[in-house]
Order: structure tokens, then C-alpha cells, then sequence
């Protein structure tokens, strides 16, 4: 992201731990490279809207199979330009640097991100923007509620409303984008296979930091762990979770924590009675086909696990050991981390690619095991 952004002419300078992002007119003309990151993929195309020139867009091969048809369908109803044939990457965006066009109906079911890239950029526009969402639900609703929030940081105001979670707007004005120093939440999805750790283990954990409130959909995890048996408390040392000495299986709608299904199949994984996910199918779409990853790594260590339409049914089982694939996802490495723990033997296919969100992971989970090397 930070070099995409620095592609287009924006100046960011690393000072210690802290970034000063200095804004500047946008130029186009480079190509982009997207990695598997949907936030570079489906934020920066409208951003290159505002730039003057072309900007090509690219990324992994499974980045390739990705949805984008909202991205480019967007960019064509706000009258932009773009050279694509198949609606996924690559594609071209050809900016003006203006766009004049305020009206977008979207389909947003696949992504949240659709809506947030949109959000993000459309106070720039000439005319601001209107984004009329009409589909099925959006999933990770919590995402766009985190967009807004950043946005009216920046003194940009959003206007929602729902009539129903298939019905939903926004309208942003054209105003200008107010400088603000910020402090980032660190992202709270990571801390799950930590807490997950204690659950599968009947241990304890603590995280420092926790905050009070926040809307990410991390935040959410104690509840929902709490539901399969764990004990937790919040007071001035952090987060700490007590794990049970039985976990307890749950029927839980995961569409506004998505991210977070991944390491709780490898919690369910180790329940007592049965577990149901759904709400989740979008993740089919995510940095691989998780529901289908999930599937067959899981299956291939015995577990008792099954692909629904829109989610996961996962049964108690006798587990062995097996070589975990991890499709360059991060989140597949901590899943397989977690169950690790619990079946010896398990080996872990490029644990390196955990790296995409927390560099530091191999460290703290060898820390937290209180040995010198965990993957």
C-alpha cells in the first residue's frame, strides 16, 4: 500500500515507528502491483480515478481470480475509463484527474471493501457521492463502520441510510479532507490465535492494550469464545482469557468477523459437540478460497469438517498429524498454529507468508510457548 501510494506522487517519510504522509497532486502512468492484498487491489483503482494518467493494475495469480467486477462496474458508472475484459486483475484505470459523476449502484455482497473504497475517495469527487448498495448482505459491516469513522476524523461527514441489509446508502458531499495526526489500533484479528492458544490448551493469555471499545470486528472475539467455554476479563493489564477445560461447540453467524473464521474452526476443531459457522461464504473470494482450504487441510488431519453453502459444519473427531498447506494466507498459518498445539506432528507449508499482517508472529508465539523457535 505504502509503495502504490508513493507510485501516484505521495510523499510518506518513516520517522521510528511513525509514517508523515504528505498528500500531493496525483500522477498516473506506473503499474501497481496488488500482491493478494484486496485493500490495494479494490481501494487504490478509485484513487486512481483522481490521478492524471493510466494506472495498470496487477497481482498474485490467485489475486487474478479475485471478484473486481464491483471495483471496475464503479469506475464505469462514475464515467472513468478503465480497459478490461473480464472484470478481475489486470486491468487499467485511465484518470483525468477529476471525476465528475455522483451516483453508484453496487452490488456489494462479496466485499465490504467495495463500499469503503469508495467512501474514502468520494469526498475528492466534484460532486461528492452517493453509493446505493442493493444485493444480498454486505459482510463485514464492522469494516465500513471503521471507514466512517476515520473519515469523519478527517472531518468528512457520511450520511447512511438502511432501510434494510439489502438496502443500504451513503452520500458523501465534496468537501476537502482535513489533516489529522492519528494513532492506528493495532489490528485485534491477530491477537485471536493467541487467545486461541488458551482455549485449545486450557491455559491463559494476556493481551495488553486491549481497547475498551473499538469497531473492528477482532473486538468481538472474547464474546464469541466466551460462548465456547472461556472465562475472560478486561481491567489495566489487558485482555486476559482462561481457557476451559471443555470447549463447547456454537451455531454462530460469523458474516461481520469473516477474518476470524479460520483459527475458531481450529478451536472447534477440539470441542466436545458440534460447531456451525455461516454467514461466510464470501470468503471464498478472500486471499484463497478459504472455505475450500479450510476443507481440505482440516480433512486431511481427520477432522470431522464439511463445506456448507455458506459456511462450515465442524464435528469432534480423533486428529493425526498431516503437512498443512497454507495457500500464501496468513490466516491459514495461524489456524494450523493453533492446532499444532494440540496434534503432534503437524507440518506447517510457508509459515513465512504470516508475515503479510504480523511480522513479529513466529517470535511471539515462540514466546509465548516459552521455547526458542515455535514454527
Amino acid at each position: 500500500m505504502k509503495s502504490a501510494l508513493e507510485s501516484f506522487g505521495i510523499t510518506i517519510e518513516e520517522i521510528g515507528r511513525d509514517w508523515h504522509v504528505n498528500p500531493g497532486p496525483l500522477q498516473g502512468g506506473g503499474t501497481i502491483a496488488c500482491g493478494l492484498a484486496g485493500t490495494v487491489m479494490r481501494f487504490l483503482p478509485i484513487v486512481a480515478a483522481l490521478a492524471s494518467g493510466s494506472t495498470t493494475f496487477d497481482g498474485d495469480p490467485q489475486a487474478r481470480s479475485r471478484p473486481m467486477k464491483t471495483t471496475i462496474d464503479s469506475l464505469r458508472q462514475l464515467g472513468v475509463q478503465v480497459s478490461n475484459t473480464d472484470a478481475h486483475l489486470p486491468f487499467t484505470v485511465h484518470g483525468t484527474g477529476v471525476v465528475d459523476e455522483r451516483f453508484v449502484e453496487i452490488d456489494a455482497s462479496a466485499s465490504s471493501q467495495f463500499v469503503s473504497a469508495l467512501l474514502l475517495a468520494g469526498s475528492r469527487f466534484q460532486n461528492g457521492i452517493e453509493i446505493h448498495h442493493k444485493g444480498e448482505f454486505i459482510p463485514s459491516l464492522p469494516h465500513i463502520d471503521m471507514s466512517i469513522s476515520m473519515l469523519q476524523l478527517h472531518g468528512v461527514e457520511v450520511e447512511s441510510t438502511f432501510d434494510s441489509a439489502a438496502d443500504v446508502k451513503w452520500k458523501i458531499a465534496p468537501t476537502s479532507i482535513r489533516a489529522a495526526d492519528t494513532t492506528i489500533e493495532p489490528d485485534l484479528s491477530n491477537a485471536l490465535p493467541f487467545l486461541a492458544a488458551a482455549m485449545v490448551t486450557g491455559g491463559s493469555v494476556t493481551i495488553k492494550d486491549w481497547p475498551v471499545e473499538s469497531t473492528q470486528a477482532g473486538w468481538k472475539a472474547p464474546q464469541i469464545l466466551q460462548k465456547m467455554g472461556a472465562r475472560f476479563r478486561l481491567d489495566e493489564e489487558g485482555l486476559t482469557l482462561h481457557g476451559p477445560e471443555k470447549i463447547t461447540g456454537i451455531d454462530e453467524n460469523l458474516s461481520d468477523v469473516g477474518e476470524l473464521t479460520p483459527v475458531l474452526v481450529s478451536i472447534a476443531a477440539f470441542a466436545e459437540t458440534p460447531s456451525h459457522f455461516y454467514g461466510i461464504g464470501h470468503l471464498r473470494g478472500h486471499e484463497t478460497n478459504r472455505l475450500e482450504a479450510l476443507t481440505t487441510e482440516f480433512a486431511k488431519c481427520g477432522a470431522n469438517i464439511e463445506e456448507t453453502i455458506d459456511g462450515l459444519t465442524i464435528a469432534p473427531s480423533t486428529m493425526h498429524a498431516s503437512v498443512f498447506e497454507t495457500y500464501n494466507d496468513h490466516r491459514m498459518v495461524m489456524a494450523a498454529s493453533v492446532l499444532g498445539l494440540n496434534v503432534p506432528g503437524i507440518e506447517i507449508i510457508n509459515p513465512e507468508t504470516v508475515s503479510k499482517t504480523l511480522p513479529e508472529f513466529q517470535q511471539l508465539w515462540a514466546s509465548m510457548l516459552g521455547i526458542n523457535n515455535a514454527l
